[in-house]
């Protein structure tokens, strides 16, 4: 069954304080995913020793991937990836709407591939919102806008994921789910219990999303727990398996 995890990796730098790619490859390694969606690497960047985190972390798992700076400065980069190994083409990658002027802002992006699931194309796109409510609503509605999930070519089994920093009461959450399903609630009400994948020791907030449309029916949702995931980073990672159904 296919099976794809997001993940906020937190630039490899686990809750120990430790630089450590070959562990974040290790918890995904564990998941044996189709497609690993990534936020928080950095390429290039003295921070984390000039690593090519989004190549590293891809030659660990024996992937493909695109990654895409969300930030740039001169030759370091910062931003999010998306890994397969799976028959995959790069549809889009670029910056998403921010605030001017405002202290603290970082620039956020996102990445949309076509990745061949046996015969059926399936529009994955991995995105990071801001911390800013107002800029969140700005990201959700270009997501949801014509050049992404209402573009000609966005057609067919697609699946939204990312760290939203928006928990399920937010209006940039909402504005999504007026598009798509959220994995995790796929009639829309409040009952039941979610998967939490932040922070990572003892997670307590669903800001980790996934979301879907209708001709794809997700079968698990779930977070590691183990030490090793729970060390790594400050997220756990979301794993969703899901079934192609065909319905319109």
């Amino acid at each position: 069954m296919p099976r794809i995890v997001t993940y906020n990796v937190h630039r490899c730098v686990g809750q120990d304080r430790r630089l450590d790619v070959e562990r974040i490859a290790a918890v995904l390694g564990d998941l044996d995913a189709d497609v690993v969606c990534l936020q928080e690497l950095d390429v290039g960047r003295a921070r984390t020793e000039h690593a090519d985190q989004a190549g590293d972390i891809a030659r660990l798992l024996g992937m493909a991937h695109h990654f895409h700076p969300a930030m740039r400065v001169e030759q370091e980069l910062y931003g999010d990836a998306i890994l397969t190994w799976r028959p995959e083409r790069l549809m889009r990658a670029a910056a998403l709407p921010t605030i001017d002027g405002l202290p603290g802002i970082e620039p956020r992006g996102a990445l949309w591939a076509a990745i061949d699931f046996d015969g059926v194309e399936v529009q994955v796109l991995n995105t990071h919102f801001g911390l800013v409510p107002r800029e969140q609503r700005l990201q959700a509605a270009a997501l949801c806008g014509r050049e992404w999930l209402g573009h000609p070519d966005c057609r067919g089994p697609t699946l939204l994921v990312g760290d939203f920093n928006a928990t399920s009461m937010t209006r940039p959450y909402q504005r999504i789910r007026r598009e798509l399903i959220d994995a995790q609630r796929p009639h829309g009400g409040l009952n039941g219990r979610t998967v939490k994948t932040f922070p990572s020791a003892f997670p307590a907030i669903r800001i980790d999303h996934c979301f879907h449309t209708p001709d794809i029916r997700v079968t698990q949702v779930f977070a590691p727990f183990s030490p090793l995931a729970r060390m790594a980073s400050d997220h756990l990672p979301l794993v969703v398996d899901f079934e192609i159904t065909g319905a319109a």
